[in-house]
């Protein structure tokens, strides 16, 4: 095929991962083959954390010394860095071109030429090798992905036992069916009798697994010389593999019960075939070069002796004056333009060319002379025969496939079933020998579903896609490598690497600077857009200007919007301007016009969705910024301010809601549409989901308690040091009483979420309080408030109620009527840094000029 190279888009929303969707790799020139096996390699979890933690050779002995390793390490830090990538970037697609060049230099191959790709992975589990060679005492890359078999055999009479090591085990797929097959045909070489004689002069040999790798991968051999034509050709036959591979017929520890079975198989074998051939007999009758079926051929000469016979009468050449006696049916068109033209042809004499009916021949074939007893006693044994035929078919079918049923399941047996492999990925190629493509099937243990990568586009599959691709025989794609992962050793699910906070500091600054220049793309493409609408937009208020006298000469300018503000007749310019020009309203607007494309595309609702997701973005990344006071976006925005203060996300969720459902948004149809979407949204919010006030109640008792005893501090220092001592203390007292009421109201409810909360509410908020209003006794209304709450829960004792209510009540008044005077402990405010009077009041002046946009000497 011609090098594919994919080219990105030129928007790089459309270049923007989704979410945590897995990560394709782009395709630099027919590297397709790179990224079916690294995927492949990236989806083993521990392959990426052995990979992405990965440290060089710190020691001067342990340096590089040759090429090969002044190649590898170069490749495992870029193998690192597009690990990483695929952990942590922003972007949906990734470019391998660094690590594509350090492996092609290797291969010493032509850039358009399409890599040997079992090459390709043996190099690369290689370079593995070597690059972890310096960790003792074992290898982990040999650890995982290398196991070992014995060889057993006989050669010219001689025994012998040789154990090798292995990483991908080869298998040839011509002339087999299932990967069974295939690994039989593997394992058991030349004639298998001589293994188990004494004096035999055949070779042979046997191989049993003694040690299998966590990742068993076997190459299948889809590739084979013609001789005759003198290029490589490619197998299309069919393979099926199961997603659940059994080997314990393999493993050396068995070998024993495996050969008895191994015999017991063959003799079934060997059975099945003298039965193929007996049922055959039966299917494919006769001694021509036409069978057919003996049933079949029964019933033909019982319907034959069945027949009557219809006989013709002896008749001359025909003539216009005696036609011939056949029965009407059998009779041409009798309308009176054929008769005439029967007779005319009559007359004429043509005696080889003359219809003429042989005498007596019957018009079907029938028997000529058969006796009623003759055909009685043909019938019956006609009869007779067909059904002991039938029988015997029946027989011979059932027995077969008793057999095929013993075969498969002779290696079921619990002892049989010991060491389960999991298919966890499948390497298919499409095309010929000299050319195609390749993509992955690769299993997503966490999300228990198939997925397809494929270059960029990383999408959704399913078992019958992968078999319809896989197993082959169907159009030119097949499988041609097959990892397998132990299904004991290997619980991944659950265990994944995901997110960036996941990798070692010095990947993750480098995922974070990509991040960094990808929103960059995304800020400069936004400019860019914004930009192009500001230009339109200044045409648009030049011919406004012209057509609106009562409008001033200046321009409102929204960024990144694609449309102009249409005013109302009775909203005034300088208002409208004041709206625009909130914070709230300026964040609102400028997600509504970044959701431009998702709004035209799929309508107002999705709209909305990506338009309220990107103001959550912005505004959680406001709160995670550390800004000057006069900047601080906490004064600006109130989600900032719940976000910096753990507030609950409903009431973050309905806060936003909210915003988006702001009446002002009516001047624009997006925007207003949207607007809609929001009110919407908000009216199916139930009043007990949010309760702001609670929240809002909660807090605020935070702040008041804290204030009042610093603000009692204060005072202890100077009568003007501080607030009002008994303002601070009402509102104190009021937040107590509110709080102290929605938690009863929680209780009396009856329901065992809702009296749960309300206690919890006593016993965070009320209870640790209370000593606070009873350490002054000059504070009579604080005494008398903590009066009322006891009172208000005390009431309770004199009423009927559920057993397990009373037990919760029994086990609370304690805590709340034998307060101690000492200030038991509760979550403080977060404290503030000192700061001297001078620089206190500086502050104050910066933030109250950016508030007030105002000279700071008021003029």
């Amino acid at each position: 095929t011609p090098t594919e190279v994919w080219r990105d888009s030129r928007n790089p929303y459309d270049r923007k991962r989704q979410d945590k969707a897995p990560v394709g790799l782009k395709n630099v020139g027919n590297t397709c083959w790179f990224s079916a096996v690294i995927q492949s390699l990236f989806n083993l979890l521990e392959f990426r954390r052995l990979v992405l933690n990965y440290k060089p050779p710190s020691n001067a002995q342990d340096l590089p010394r040759n090429q090969k390793e002044h190649r590898n390490l170069p490749f495992m830090r870029e193998l690192r860095y597009l690990f990483a990538l695929l952990v942590g970037t922003k972007r949906k697609y990734v470019d391998p071109s660094r690590a594509v060049e350090i492996l092609k230099d290797a291969f010493k191959s032509n850039d358009s030429q399409q890599q040997d790709v079992s090459e390709f992975t043996h190099k690369l589990l290689d370079w593995l090798e070597d690059a972890f060679q310096m960790r003792k005492p074992k290898n982990p890359m040999v650890e995982l992905f290398y196991g070992r078999f014995l060889a057993v055999g006989v050669l010219e009479g001689k025994k012998f036992e040789n154990t090798e090591m292995f990483g991908q085990y080869p298998l040839q797929v011509n002339g087999f069916k299932d990967l069974h097959e295939c690994l039989e045909a593997a394992m058991i070489e030349g004639e298998i009798e001589s293994l188990h004689s004494e004096n035999s002069g055949k070779s042979g040999q046997e191989h049993w697994f003694t040690k299998l790798p966590p990742v068993l991968t076997f190459e299948l051999s889809r590739f084979e010389f013609n001789q005759a034509l003198g290029r490589p050709e490619k197998i299309h036959n069919k393979l099926e593999f199961p997603q659940v591979l059994y080997l314990d017929r393999y493993m050396h520890r068995n070998r024993e019960i495996t050969r008895i079975k191994r015999e017991e198989i063959k003799r079934l074998k060997d059975y099945l075939t003298v039965l193929q051939q007996r049922l055959e007999r039966y299917l494919s009758y006769g001694s021509g070069p036409k069978r057919f079926p003996l049933v079949d051929v029964l019933q033909y000469a019982l319907e034959f002796a069945s027949s009557k016979p219809v006989c013709t009468s002896p008749v001359e050449d025909i003539d216009a004056s005696s036609p011939p006696s056949v029965p009407s049916s059998e009779l041409p068109s009798t309308s009176p333009a054929s008769i005439a033209a029967i007779s005319s042809r009559s007359v004429i004499h043509k005696p080889f060319t003359q219809s003429r009916i042989p005498p007596d021949l019957p018009m079907h074939p029938a028997p000529r002379h058969i006796t009623e007893e003759e055909l009685s006693v043909l019938e019956s044994c006609l009869h007779r025969w067909r059904t002991e035929i039938e029988n015997d078919t029946r027989d011979l079918q059932e027995s077969i496939s008793r057999i095929h049923r013993t075969i498969e399941l002779m290696y079921s047996d619990k002892s049989m079933i010991q060491v389960p492999y999991r298919l966890h990925a499948v390497l298919v190629h499409e095309g010929q020998a000299n050319a195609g493509h390749y993509w992955a099937y690769i299993f997503d243990h966490r999300e228990n579903r198939w997925m397809k990568y494929n270059d960029i586009a990383v999408t959704k599959s399913s078992w019958e896609e992968l078999v319809r691709d896989s197993f082959g025989g169907y159009r030119n794609a097949s499988a041609y490598c097959l990892m397998y992962i132990n299904d004991k050793l290997n619980k991944e699910t659950g265990q994944a690497l995901v997110g960036i906070e996941t990798l070692p500091p010095d990947l993750r600054d480098f995922v974070e600077e990509d991040n960094q220049r990808f929103e960059k793309e995304l800020e400069e493409w936004d400019a860019q857009l914004a930009q192009k609408a500001l230009q339109e937009k200044l045409l648009a208020s030049q011919k406004l200007r012209e057509s609106e006298s009562s409008i001033t000469t200046e321009t409102i300018l929204v960024f990144d919007i694609s449309f102009y503000v249409n005013l109302s007749k009775t909203l005034t310019y300088n208002s409208l301007w004041q709206i625009m020009m909130t914070p709230n309203m300026q964040g609102i607007i400028m997600a509504i016009g970044k959701s431009r494309n998702v709004y035209d595309r799929c309508g107002p609702e999705a709209g909305f969705f990506k338009a309220i997701k990107l103001e959550y973005s912005r505004l959680v990344k406001l709160a995670q910024e550390d800004t000057p006071p006069e900047t601080d976006y906490r004064l600006h925005h109130v989600v900032v301010y719940f976000i910096q203060n753990q507030a609950p996300k409903k009431i973050i969720e309905k806060t936003l809601l909210e915003q988006f459902g702001d009446r002002n948004l009516s001047f624009d149809e997006r925007c207003h549409n949207i607007m809609k979407v929001a009110q919407a949204k908000l009216e199916m919010i139930k009043p007990e989901e949010v309760n702001l006030e609670e929240y809002e109640v909660k807090y605020s008792l935070l702040f008041l308690i804290c204030a009042y005893q610093n603000n009692k501090e204060l005072l202890s220092k100077g009568p003007n040091r501080g607030h009002d001592e008994e303002l601070i203390s009402h509102y104190r007292r009021e937040c107590l009483l509110k709080l102290n009421e929605q938690a009863a109201e929680l209780f009396e409810s009856g329901e065992d979420r809702e009296v749960n909360n309300g206690l919890i509410i006593m016993n965070e908020f009320i209870v640790p309080f209370l000593p606070l209003l009873l350490v002054d006794e000059m504070e009579e209304k604080d005494i008398l408030a903590v009066e009322d709450m006891r009172n208000r829960w005390c009431s309770y004792l004199g009423q009927e109620m559920e057993s397990n209510l009373q037990e919760k009540l029994t086990d609370f008044l304690p805590k709340l009527l034998d307060c101690s005077t000492e200030i038991k402990g509760f979550h403080e405010p977060p404290k503030l840094p000192s700061y001297s009077t001078h620089e206190l009041c500086e502050r104050f002046a910066r933030i109250m000029l950016s508030l007030s946009r105002t000279p700071a000497d008021g003029r």
